[in-house]
């Protein structure tokens, strides 16, 4: 039934409502409509901890990093030299300085394996906690971390999306919901933070599109109370992608620019962070999650470094350095690290013995995960390498424990299942279980 519109109102057919949904705004009906459903306490953040990922897409060498080997022969322990941190007893590469003196909130897990030395298979694994393509087969098979999270427990405060990327999604395409469905899909800020000019494009309205004809369509949607099932048939009630298209509140709304919003921070704290993508990304991801996000994924630069390690690494390791434990001292002082949990991770490790051309290669025997905030107990390190790397020492740790660790910390049930475009339902952890020892 329609109720308080105007003649003009009352013209208007439900193909003209969808038209005015989807072509105009990219939004599918589906989508707004269960936004709105969320939106009736906006403004009000619900309870609940988030999640800050640091991505290292091609794998981060523990070996010269926060798992060295100073005692191995020289093609082993690489170039770096370690240094003393916050932990007695605990070294990082030289690289690190800046985690280093704040060691004793971060914690180690030394001994993540899993059985797959390619990119994509074990990209997938990692956000997933699923084996699944194959170099023949690259399509994602299960929904990454962050869509599990967004449709387990939504936005903190809505209209923000429960999950974000920045400033996109990663190669693979494993950072979907797959069979979730479009609405659990992350948005993409599509630009870099440090870029002189940043702006988020998919929140700057279409021409001729103002606060007044956003409200007007909003309302219009409202005194819809039913639609016909030949609109689900056709796959509109499944939506289009939610956070792409942008709900009309992110569109219209100033509290949503203004969560993206760099230029309203301290400009010492930017330099703090790091005037970087690291870093303003890391100080972008805490704004959002501060405005209401549950997970907000960094994909970081290519660490996939078979050449010319040191160079890789002394270009990439200060940067990420810096933004991880700036943003580690700055959700401390905001009251917000026990609230946030930062996780920093890749696909896998590197080889322990270094290679010809000076670099390492692909290596998921044994590697490392950092993380800290949350609930995680800082100073803790978690298992262990065998001497010179190669394998786990002790405490094996599987991607679906860390996932679990995850999951268990933010309140999402461990028990939960999905059903997949079969009708099958899907564990989200499998046989993993939290990590006792972070918690």
């Amino acid at each position: 039934m329609l109720t308080n519109l105007s003649p003009t109102d009352i013209t208007l057919s439900r193909r003209t409502l969808l038209q005015i949904g989807a072509p105009a705004l990219g939004l599918g009906l589906a989508d707004l409509l269960r936004l709105e459903s969320r939106a009736a306490d906006a403004g009000r953040p619900a309870p609940g901890k988030s999640l800050i990922v640091f991505w290292t897409d091609g794998g981060v060498s523990q070996q010269d990093t926060w798992d060295m080997k100073p005692d191995a022969p020289a093609e082993y322990r690489g170039e770096y030299r370690p240094i003393r941190t916050a932990l007695p007893g605990v070294m990082l590469g030289e690289r690190l300085e800046q985690q280093a003196a704040v060691m004793n909130r971060l914690s180690i897990v030394r001994s993540v394996h899993h059985e797959n030395g390619i990119h994509a298979p074990s990209a997938h694994w990692m956000q997933t906690g699923y084996f699944g393509p194959t170099l023949a087969r690259n399509a994602p098979q299960k929904p990454c971390f962050g869509s599990v999270i967004s449709r387990a427990l939504g936005s903190r405060m809505p209209p923000m999306p429960a999950y974000v990327t920045i400033p996109r999604l990663e190669a693979f395409g494993y950072q979907g919901a797959v069979y979730l469905g479009k609405a659990y899909n992350p948005f993409e800020v599509g630009a870099d933070p440090n870029a002189k000019d940043f702006k988020v494009p998919n929140l700057t309205p279409p021409n001729g599109l103002t606060s007044r004809t956003v409200e007007a369509r909003r309302n219009l949607l409202k005194s819809f109370d039913t639609l016909p099932r030949t609109l689900d048939d056709s796959g509109v009630m499944e939506g289009l992608d939610t956070f792409k298209g942008q709900a009309l509140e992110m569109v219209a709304g100033d509290r949503m620019r203004a969560a993206f919003d760099l230029s309203a921070e301290d400009p010492r704290l930017r330099d703090r962070y790091g005037r970087h993508r690291y870093g303003q990304s890391a100080l972008l991801a805490r704004r959002l999650v501060e405005a209401g996000a549950r997970c907000v994924n960094i994909n970081t630069g290519n660490w996939d470094h078979h050449n010319n390690l040191v160079k890789g690494h002394d270009e990439h390791l200060p940067p990420l350095d810096r933004a991880i434990a700036a943003l580690v001292l700055d959700l401390e002082e905001r009251g917000r690290l026990d609230d946030t949990i930062i996780y920093c991770v890749g696909e896998f490790g590197r080889t322990p013995r270094i290679n010809g051309p000076a670099g390492r290669d692909h290596w998921a025997d044994c590697f490392r995960v950092l993380l800290a905030g949350g609930g995680i107990q800082g100073g803790r390190i978690v298992g262990a390498s065998e001497k010179w790397g190669g394998g786990v020492q002790e405490r094996l740790v599987t991607p679906q424990d860390l996932l679990a660790t995850l999951y268990h910390l933010l309140g999402v049930p461990l028990d939960a299942s999905y059903e997949d475009a079969s009708g099958r339902p899907n564990s989200i952890v499998g046989s993993g279980r939290p990590i006792d020892e972070l918690l």
